[in-house]
């Protein structure tokens, strides 16, 4: 068998991605990994239904934002109260794209991730 089980953004600064992900979506850290140096941390993230996880890494000595490239990959969620939300994410003003023809928007992260909200069909 495979499954999947964790997906996994670089951030810049946790506490800040972490406060986004709590406010945005409801994700709630599951379980940490610290490094005895001190140099890494990585924090998974939950959504408190599924097994699959987000993981945060943080790397301590990275000062310069990521390379995200075209940004031509993102995560997704099915959302069962999508109009709430939707404004929720509009008075977070991190909406970067939406897409009404297909029922679905965009937002993005502190560090430029995007993540695709699906409404539940």
């Amino acid at each position: 068998m495979i499954k999947f089980n964790h997906f996994n953004f670089n951030v810049l600064n946790l506490e800040k991605s972490l406060d986004f992900y709590a406010r945005a979506l409801d994700l709630k850290p599951v379980r940490e990994k610290e490094a005895s140096d001190g140099s890494f941390k990585l924090v998974y993230l939950g959504d408190g239904v599924s097994d699959f996880t987000l993981e945060l890494t943080w790397l301590r000595d990275r000062k310069e934002p990521y390379n995200l490239g075209e940004c031509e990959f993102h995560l997704a969620f099915h959302v069962d109260a999508y109009e709430e939300l939707h404004r929720r994410h509009q008075e977070m003003g991190c909406i970067c794209f939406e897409n009404p023809a297909m029922g679905i928007y965009f937002i993005t992260d502190p560090d430029g991730y995007w993540i695709e909200i699906v409404p539940e069909r």
